[in-house]
């Protein structure tokens, strides 16, 4: 293809303005679901609960499910689940929360508690229900009811 001065080739395209706009949209749409969620009054408090949470849901996610949920997250949680907190063992419900806890400063496990749902009510969502099934097929019996989507037993 021919390339005139007048006019750029079409596969050249200007820096990303479009992208960038649709990443940032992407993560404060995520932040925002959070913040909603968990009642928090700012969005770096939203940040702080996505971060620990997601990094420790990162340790007990492996393969391909851990992969295609980081694909659907903002690109900035994504790395953050792929370069998880590291857990000796999956952590059951109680121990997650209580997890979440020493690593969130000033929470207890009750605020934990909130934060966790808040996040992962919002990753249940962005996961979808096929994805959803999968990641609960690899955590403890009773993570369903973190996620905000109960089992019918």
């Amino acid at each position: 293809m021919p390339v005139f001065p007048h006019r750029p080739p079409r596969s050249i395209t200007t820096p990303g303005e479009k992208g960038v706009r649709e990443m940032s949209l992407r993560h404060e749409a995520f932040l925002d679901h959070v913040k909603e969620r968990g009642a928090y009054e700012t969005p770096q408090e939203a940040e702080r609960a996505a971060r620990v949470v997601l990094a420790l849901l990162g340790a007990h996610l492996v393969g391909t499910v851990r992969a295609q949920l980081a694909a659907r997250l903002p690109e900035e949680f994504a790395l953050i689940l792929l370069n998880p907190l590291q857990s000796a063992e999956p952590l059951p419900p109680e121990r997650f929360v209580r997890a979440a806890a020493a690593w969130i400063e000033g929470a207890t496990e009750k605020t934990a508690a909130w934060d966790v749902g808040a996040v992962l009510s919002t990753v249940a969502d962005t996961a979808g229900d096929d994805l959803l099934e999968q990641i609960l097929l690899q955590l403890p019996a009773g993570y369903d009811l973190l996620f905000g989507h109960p089992r019918h037993t």
